[in-house]
């Protein structure tokens, strides 16, 4: 006795399934689907009605679509038996891949980790339109392949995936983290900060034989030393020179103009009353290749991010 729509629906615990329509999707919660197969009545239009007239009487169980599947080559009962391992095999692979992609998309996306759901698309289409409109592309998976060449070619397809989104992630975490240390530099202690962004030419002496300027951090509860002292560490210190350019919470940054000659002397000095002397050396054309390099960073950052995107 063949059984009738609504005993297999039971069976197959359609009665559990909670369903909101696309338009109802939020960015936290999408809606579940199910593949089901039913009972074939004379006509699949028949089992089409059937199947409505059983949800809609059940309070509006669920909103059915359907999954449009082309007549495959199925081949022999040996040939189906023999895929069937490989085709649960294959399903694993597929969801674990597809779950690595839309992980990653989520890290990407960082502050705007809420848009996962909205960037998450197949085909160019968002997921809800694709499952409840699915096309079978003919050209990517030819139905005069049999089941076996077709569960190869999707297995190829899903490898270079993952392949691709290794090489992009890879790509982009290296531009990330690059991106990250110079933004560090910009925004760090005076200490380790890049210096480039606060210092103008006239805070230096430049192209002078004899003459150079040094930029001497100095922690701020000693900023009075430094000016009483400066021009006593080492002989040869161009009276007056030292002027305040920017500070910080805990130090202050100055310069100072000396002798060549006593650089190294100067430097030692002041190193054993806690002043750090930071190595710069004012060049228009690094300065601005440095300033280059953060805006090109920036934009190979989002040039990657577009490409994964693309891949998921």
């Amino acid at each position: 006795m063949r059984p009738n729509m609504e005993d297999l629906m039971a069976l197959a615990g359609i009665k559990d399934v909670k369903h909101e329509s696309p338009s109802r999707n939020t960015h936290n919660k999408m809606s579940e689907y199910w593949l089901i197969s039913a009972p074939g009545d004379k006509t699949c239009q028949q089992t089409w009605e059937t199947m409505n007239n059983v949800t809609s009487k059940q309070n509006n169980l669920c909103a059915n679509f359907k999954f449009h599947i082309p007549d495959l080559k199925v081949g022999t009962l040996d040939q189906l038996v023999g895929l069937s391992d490989d085709l649960g095999k294959l399903d694993i692979y597929v969801e674990q891949i597809t779950r690595k992609v839309a992980t990653y998309l989520g890290e990407v996306l960082e502050d705007q980790r809420d848009k996962l759901h909205e960037n998450l698309l197949a085909n160019n289409t968002d997921l809800p339109s694709y499952i409840t409109r699915f096309q079978w592309d003919m050209a990517k998976y030819p139905i005069k392949q049999s089941l076996r060449n077709i569960a190869d070619i999707i297995s190829k397809q899903v490898g270079q995936i993952d392949a691709d989104l290794k090489t992009k992630s890879s790509a982009y975490n290296n531009l990330k983290g690059n991106l990250q240390n110079l933004e560090k530099k910009q925004t760090g202690s005076l200490l380790t900060r890049n210096l480039a962004e606060l210092v103008k030419k006239e805070h230096f002496i430049l192209d002078s034989e004899y003459l150079t300027t040094l930029l001497v951090i100095v922690p701020k509860a000693l900023t009075e030393d430094w000016t009483l002292n400066y021009e006593k560490i080492t002989d040869m210190i161009v009276p007056r020179s030292s002027t305040l350019i920017k500070e910080d919470g805990e130090f202050c940054l100055y310069n100072v103009t000396l002798f060549k000659k006593v650089v190294e002397e100067f430097k030692l000095h002041a190193r054993e009353k806690k002043f750090v002397v930071r190595d710069f050396v004012y060049n228009e054309e690094e300065l601005a290749a440095g300033k280059n390099e953060i805006t090109k960073l920036v934009t190979d950052k989002k040039k990657q991010f577009v490409s994964i995107l693309i891949l998921c």
